[in-house]
């Protein structure tokens, strides 16, 4: 049986998220924030899924935990896509949400709204030590807005308008967010996988 699953990610406000939707599991959630070892892999993937697969496999390897990775961005239809896997980094390194969303509103000035659409997409993998992978993808559409609406979430929240809710995904609480966002579709499509997984494995 699983007692601890190790979240391989140092982003609180994804940890808080993932944490949220995990409640109902009987097992510690823990993150590399909780542990000392210097634990650091590049991201060298050219998709999500690359990126999610890397990140869980290096972790579940180096601690010897079962590990959920998560890799997600957003993707603008206007800009082919962009910045796709490089959207923590979209603005350099190290990475900053504010200079990152800062550029992409540079890039967008002058796209009429109808040309605004964009997709947040989240790919997670789960990768036990003994090798059994699972992934799942979720997706969330919505428009990039023409200036930061909300003080919430985290990311480029404050651009990515949902029109069905009225609201930016930083105006919304962590419960909404949960109900729409493409890291929840991902995770629920991986619940009850993982719910077992926590009652089989030893």
């Amino acid at each position: 049986m699983i007692s601890k699953l190790l979240m391989a990610t140092h982003n609180q406000g994804k940890a808080a998220e993932l944490r949220n939707l995990l409640a109902d599991l009987p097992v510690q959630i823990l993150t590399l924030a909780d542990f000392p070892d210097e634990f650091v892999i590049e991201e060298t993937g050219t998709t999500f899924l690359e990126n999610a697969l890397q990140k869980a496999k290096a972790a579940a390897e180096f601690f010897g935990l079962p590990t959920l990775a998560d890799d997600s961005g957003l993707e603008v239809d206007a800009l082919q896509g962009q910045p796709g896997v490089y959207s923590a980094r979209f603005a350099g390194e190290p990475c900053d949400d504010q200079r990152n969303n800062l550029k992409l509103l540079q890039l967008m000035q002058g796209i009429p709204t109808a040309q605004r659409t964009a997709s947040f997409v989240s790919v997670i993998a789960f990768v036990t030590p003994q090798g059994q992978v699972f992934t799942t993808e979720g997706h969330c559409e919505g428009i990039i807005l023409e200036s930061l609406r909300g003080t919430g979430g985290f990311g480029y929240d404050p651009l990515f308008y949902l029109p069905e809710l009225g609201k930016t995904m930083a105006e919304l609480t962590l419960a909404e967010k949960n109900t729409v966002s493409h890291r929840a579709k991902a995770l629920k499509a991986m619940v009850s996988e993982l719910q077992k997984l926590c009652m089989q494995m030893k």
